[in-house]
């Protein structure tokens, strides 16, 4: 699957399930929080404003990318253990690409979706640890993943971010999560999509993880994507 087939599909998914969240409500304005602020694609929807807020790790090659971009009201960088988030303040998360750069990604997951209101949604895309792709970049040392980056992702791609890969990047990981919190998984879709995917040198390295491990991290897919509800009933299990 090519990365603007995964992407079209994605958004599909994602502008489908958000329209259908809004469907017989009397929602003038969306207040979505943009997790992960290096690779998200904005929420365009009809006739609904967006007020998009962002949130994300201080590094130098998301700040760069922060800057530049004009569709986020607002934007802290930090610590997203502590990063101030009023609770129930949010219809939408959009969590790109952030939990598996991330350390203590349960407590950081914890944090945001208590921000979340009851009956909202999480539009998640991560890549999978159990995938070749995941194993090939947590288990690329730091010094060679800054020198083959430019060789391996299309020009202008912010990076490399850290490989961390804790076991909730995963779809194993995430089931169990959301089972834990009462949270609703409605749709668990895998696709092509990552950087090295883009370059030849990048796939071959990829086709090559998985032959070493006899398939068992697969290169049939690199990234999850999942829509995830949060409990409307106020006797459901709430974060």
């Amino acid at each position: 699957m090519s990365e603007v087939k995964s992407v079209a599909r994605r958004g599909d998914l994602f502008g489908q399930r958000v329209r259908e969240h809004c469907a017989g409500q009397p929602i003038r304005r969306l207040d979505v929080l943009v997790a992960g602020c290096a690779y998200d694609e904005p929420l365009v929807l009809d006739h609904i404003e967006i007020r998009a807020t962002g949130v994300d790790e201080d590094l130098p090659a998301i700040r760069k990318v922060l800057e530049e971009r004009a569709d986020l009201v607002a934007w802290s960088l930090g610590d997203l253990r502590s990063v101030a988030l009023p609770p129930r303040s949010f219809d939408v998360i959009q969590l790109s690409f952030l939990l598996e750069r991330v350390h203590h990604a349960e407590l950081v997951l914890d944090r945001l979706l208590r921000a979340l209101r009851p009956g909202g949604l999480v539009l998640l895309r991560m890549r999978d640890r159990k995938s070749a792709y995941g194993l090939l970049d947590r288990m690329t040392p730091p010094f060679l993943r800054r020198l083959l980056w430019p060789a391996m992702v299309p020009a202008g791609t912010p990076g490399p971010l850290p490989a961390v890969y804790e076991p909730l990047a995963s779809g194993d990981g995430m089931h169990a999560f959301c089972l834990s919190r009462g949270l609703m998984i409605t749709d668990d879709r895998r696709t092509t999509s990552g950087p090295a995917r883009s370059r030849r040198l990048g796939a071959a390295a990829v086709a090559m993880m998985s032959n070493l491990t006899s398939g068992r991290f697969p290169s049939s897919h690199d990234e999850i994507t999942m829509v995830i509800r949060k409990p409307q009933h106020h006797f459901a299990r709430l974060i």
